[in-house]
């Protein structure tokens, strides 16, 4: 995760603009898929498991690292997060990990109650609002476009895929919207990438799916 002294000159002349926390939820995520579900009392992990990402001494200094930058607002340029994104897809699970870093970056507002007195239009307008404006927060610029429907997002060449060409940072998208759909929703709700650059396609979409109440 830390940059050599090449790659980290070259970050300090960037535009600072993605929120520390992402990085600090995409850190802590791999950690947590790579801890052992338990360890036996006298277990030294640090010698029986030395080649776990979770384990690291370095992840551990670097997570402490990222959440103090999260509670200052500090912005990170976008090669150090691409860069982070990067080691990901090496990963057989990156889309699952990418997924739950999405739905981490969301607020626990939980769902009020009198959500589900309103309208279905005035819930998803809800959704669209916190989405767009939490992705700006994150990102620090619009990331995509609101289609017409319920809840299509649609844009061309976003941080994801110019990060990750095969597609998979896609998700954390996904898993952003499905998190945001939860709270401001009385539906059983998912999300699919329905078209990708990654595979071809003009631009990428997003779609919500919606189930019975």
């Amino acid at each position: 995760m830390p940059l050599d002294s090449t790659s980290a000159t070259a970050a300090d002349n960037e535009v600072r603009r993605i929120h520390a926390v992402v990085a600090l939820r995409l850190l802590e995520t791999l950690r947590d898929q790579d801890l052992p579900p338990e360890l036996l009392e006298d277990e030294d992990p640090s010698r029986t498991m030395p080649r776990r990402f979770g384990l690291s001494d370095v992840v551990g200094r670097q997570i402490r690292a990222y959440h103090a930058d999260a509670r200052r607002g500090t912005r990170l340029p976008d090669s150090e997060v691409r860069d982070l994104f990067r080691f990901v897809i090496r990963r057989p699970d990156g889309t699952e990990v990418f997924r739950n870093v999405g739905r981490l970056l969301v607020s626990d507002r939980g769902k009020s109650r009198w959500v589900r007195l309103l309208p279905s239009a005035l819930r998803y307008r809800m959704a669209r609002t916190r989405v767009r404006r939490g992705l700006r927060k994150l990102f620090g610029r619009p990331v995509g476009g609101f289609a017409k429907g319920p809840f299509v997002i649609e844009g061309r060449s976003l941080f994801f895929v110019e990060s990750d060409p095969d597609g998979h940072a896609c998700h954390l998208l996904v898993g952003l919207g499905e998190a945001v759909l939860e709270q401001t929703s009385a539906d059983r709700t998912e999300i699919r990438h329905t078209l990708c650059q990654s595979r071809g396609d003009a631009l990428c979409r997003w779609e919500v799916v919606a189930g019975e109440g």
